[in-house]
Formats: C-alpha cells, structure tokens, sequence
C-alpha cells in the first residue's frame, strides 16, 4: 500500500487568517459602538457608496423590469431547482410525538428562525446563484423575515441580476451592504429593527471572519473558507475532463485548493499537463485566481488502491467531491465527508454551484467531518416537548429525585417530592436519602 504526493501545496486554507482576524475585531468593534453611522462609513470607504441602504419593493420591481428576459428565464428556473430540493427536504422531518410511558408523552416540533440574514458576495463575481441558494432555501424552511444584502457593484448598487435573483427567491428585506459591515448589519438588527437568528451565505475572509467571530451571537451556516474541490479518479477517467473540473473551480479565489485523487499514475500526470494551458485560455481575472490557486493550494496524491482514496478523500473532507470513476455505488457508499458529492462524469460541481439543486453554500477547511451544507434544516428548530398525568408523573418524579440526589443536587429532588406529597398522599416512595450539604 502506498499514498504519493506528485504535487503538494505551498500553503493551507490557515495560512491567510491572521489579517483578517485583526481587521474584522476593529470593524465589529467599531460597528458596535457606533452602530448605523460606523455602517455608512465603511460603505463609502471600502465599497464607494452612499447611497441608500435599504431598497424599496418599487426600485426593486424598477430594476427587474430592466434584466432581459431569456436572463430571468434561467434565474427562474435556478431558483425553482433550489426551492423544489428544499421543500423536498422540509418534507423529510417531520413534528411528531411518541408515548414513552403509559400518560407520559413527548414530542418534536419543528419551528423556523424568526430571521434570517442572507448574505450574497458580489467581489471578482457577481454571485447569482448564492442568493436562491440561501433566500429560497430560508423561504422553504418558513422563515417569517428574509433579510438580503450583497455588495455594490461598480459604483451602481447592487447588481442588477443578483437583485432579480433576490426577488425572485423571495427576499423580504433587501440592503445595499457588503463584507464585515453587512454581516454586522444583520447580526445587530441595524436599519432593519430585526436582528438576525442565523446569518447565511458564502463570502471572503473577512465575511467569513466576521461570521465566526459573531457565532453565539447568531447561529451560522457553516465555518467558511475558500471555496475547495477534490476529483477521485480512477483509469477509466477522461484526463482532460478531470483538469476541466479542477480548473472550474480554481478560478473561484487565489487561495481555492483543488485536489486530485487518483488509483492512476499515467492520468495524474496528464491532468497535470493540461493544467498548465487550460488556465492560460481563461480570461484575465479567472486566469490570475486559478494561476495562484493551482500553484500554492493544488495537490494531485496517488494511491495503490481505491480504500486509500476513501482514506485521503475523508482526511481532507473537501466541499465538492467529484467522483469520476467506475462502480458509482460503492464510492457513495464508502465515502463519509464532503460536503457535497458529485457522481459520475456527466455531474460536474459547476452544474450544484449553479442549478442542478442541492445547496452550493458548503462546509470548507476540514469541517465536512463534522457538518453538512447548508439546508432547510438549518432554518429549523427541533424543538422537543412533553405532557405526563399522574401516574406518569410518579414514575418519573421517583427516578428523578434519586439520582438528583445521587448527584448532590437536593432542590431538583424536592420538585419531585413535592408532587408526590400533593397528587399522592400518604404513599411511603423511594426518594434516596437527601442531600446533608
């Protein structure tokens, strides 16, 4: 058995943070203490704009009018995948109730966030995609207020397609806002008077940043970090297809991993030789972001055999995981973290970035081991309940009062003697022996 490196990288998705820690700590300080004026100045300063914050339901239906048509066509179609695969996962969990004793019975009541802030990045890309993503998935779990807010572009707010995207996904508040003031924004409830439960959606290091710092605050999607892919290939891949992947998504950032997995030393080098000009063929600001992504976070492993693929795929536990490889069944069965998994040639991670239907907003920098992506599940709260009559409540009051006394905790024994007392006089029941002090 053997693993070997035919490619390392030059750097983790660690190797960034320090900067961005300390820029975000003065941001949100300064946010906190100066609240909506401490806003406005980051807008004008790092984003050139003093416009409105808030958008109107009629400048919002203005600009709609002004995408073309065959544009609104595909944001409508993108959005209706999402929301379908939302809805279908909303119908996967259910409210229950179950009778664990005789008159004693507990149940499970799913109950939405109140609301839910939205985050959509529009930087060296106008993300379209990321608003269905998270505002349609936050409609489908009955969010009651959808907050959105995504950076001005070029001077002109926010991007006219990203805006229709919004309305599309049902959006109910809508703010001109980028980066660490946005989510600020929404964590405090600024302009808006409703502090956000749970902030969603992709962006930088500092938007990611400013998620986990403000984490307990407000719950979060997921800890992010550069987008990442992982390709598992065996002999029976198409090379160039392979390099096509990787460099799909290498373009997303400077410090975007892309990762090869391979059974196949003659495939691993020729993926590796057509890195090289499939980068160079891309646009300028592709070109620069998959250039630095390739060459610093880029890794291409080789392995003797397929459960030492499983073995290094699970290790890095990747956001996309590519399968392109024979026996699609087992490796979906073998597998255990990624954040989402694409199964077969003709299933590209581009196609779930952009409108196939599960959600594109997923775990990075090792977290795939321990969550998923984004879902209606995150929107939900599983809250728990329970209702027993008397004959329940002496069962339960007895095992409570002695092993709350076991633990030296006598109040929480006396609430059930108390109840046994009243409902039960006169009984001679087994309480444990009280705590002395």
């Amino acid at each position: 058995m053997a693993i070997e490196y035919l490619k390392r990288a030059t750097k983790t998705p660690e190797t960034e943070t320090g900067t961005a820690q300390d820029v975000v700590t003065t941001m949100l300080g300064e946010i906190e203490r100066r609240g909506e004026a401490a806003v406005r100045d980051y807008a004008l300063e790092l984003d050139k704009w003093d416009g409105p914050i808030l958008i109107t339901r009629e400048d919002m239906e203005r600009r709609a009018a002004e995408v073309p048509e065959s544009v609104r066509r595909d944001i409508e179609f993108a959005a209706d995948q999402v929301r379908r695969f939302a809805e279908a996962q909303r119908d996967s969990v259910k409210d229950f109730s179950v009778q664990l004793l005789p008159g004693l019975t507990a149940g499970q009541k799913l109950v939405p966030c109140n609301v839910a802030g939205c985050y959509v990045p529009t930087g060296r890309y106008a993300h379209i995609a990321s608003a269905y993503m998270s505002i349609a998935t936050a409609k489908a779990a009955g969010v009651g207020t959808v907050v959105a807010c995504s950076t001005p572009f070029r001077g002109a707010g926010i991007h006219p397609y990203v805006l229709y995207a919004m309305k599309v996904a049902g959006a109910d508040v809508v703010m001109t806002l980028g980066g660490v003031q946005a989510i600020a924004a929404m964590a405090y409830g600024l302009f808006t008077g409703k502090p956000a439960d749970i902030i969603v959606g992709p962006g930088n290091k500092y938007v990611a940043e400013a998620k986990r710092m403000l984490f307990g605050k407000v719950g979060i999607d997921v800890f992010a970090g550069p987008s990442e892919v992982a390709v598992i290939a065996d002999e029976t891949a198409d090379p160039l297809m392979v390099a096509v992947d990787l460099v799909g998504q290498a373009e997303h950032g400077h410090e975007s991993p892309a990762w090869l997995f391979t059974s196949s030393r003659r495939l691993a080098e020729e993926v590796m030789g057509h890195m090289p000009r499939l980068i160079d063929e891309l646009p300028k600001t592709a070109r620069e972001a998959a250039t630095a992504a390739w060459r610093d976070y880029g890794e291409v492993i080789v392995c003797d055999t397929r459960e030492e693929l499983v073995e290094i795929s699970d290790r890095y536990a990747s956001e996309h995981l590519e399968i392109h490889c024979a026996d699609l069944e087992w490796w979906r069965n073998s597998l255990t973290n990624y954040g989402s998994l694409f199964l077969g040639e003709e299933t590209t991670v581009a196609f779930g970035d952009k409108c196939s239907g599960p959600n594109h907003i997923l775990p990075t920098k090792f977290a795939a081991r321990y969550s998923a992506g984004l879902s209606v599940h995150k929107f939900l709260k599983p809250l728990t309940w329970q209702q027993m009559d008397r004959e329940a409540c002496k069962t339960i009051a007895q095992t409570t009062a002695r092993i709350s006394r076991l633990e030296g905790m006598e109040a929480h024994a006396r609430t059930g003697d108390y109840r046994l007392d009243k409902y039960f006089p006169g009984h001679n029941f087994d309480l444990g022996l009280p705590v002395e002090a």
